[in-house]
């Protein structure tokens, strides 16, 4: 016998009373401008690897740069960013207002030490790019296996 779980909401039956379906209905319809911001959107990365250096892509649209924060220690690389958004409706002579602040990090080693003195960063459309160069001399080596 196959059982369907569902999750718990308390608030479910609350809102299927003819007063509160309004308030549901607009908060759908209000809602979709602020989803590009929401914690399931998070920020996208590639990374690929040349000879001489990582190559970094982040997906990081409506971010403006100056709220862009790239730190680099070693092998350990780590990119943040604060969001803020600000949605206005108006509906008749009601006016609704939704405001959203939040923040978007990620954090990643890569096999080689990076040479932050020559890292090079640049923002553009809504994508950061980064240039890593590896530090000489630390370079990971494949043990053959016998």
């Amino acid at each position: 016998m196959a059982h369907k779980l569902s999750h718990f909401d308390p608030l479910r039956e609350l809102m299927r009373l003819s007063g509160m379906r309004n308030i549901q209905d607009l908060m759908r319809d209000f809602s979709p401008a602020l989803r590009s911001f929401d914690a399931e959107h998070h920020m996208r990365i590639d990374v690929n690897e040349t000879d001489q250096a990582y190559l970094v892509k982040a997906d990081m649209p409506g971010i403006k740069k100056e709220d862009i924060k790239i730190a680099v220690e070693g092998s350990h690389v780590s990119i943040s960013a604060a969001t803020q958004a600000q949605d206005e409706k108006t509906v008749g002579d009601t006016v609704y207002r939704e405001r959203y602040s939040g923040s978007q990090y990620r954090s990643f080693t890569l096999p080689q030490e990076v040479d932050d003195a020559k890292t090079e960063a640049k923002y553009e459309d809504g994508v950061l790019h980064l240039t890593l160069p590896k530090k000489p001399g630390k370079a990971r080596r494949q043990i053959p296996i016998q």
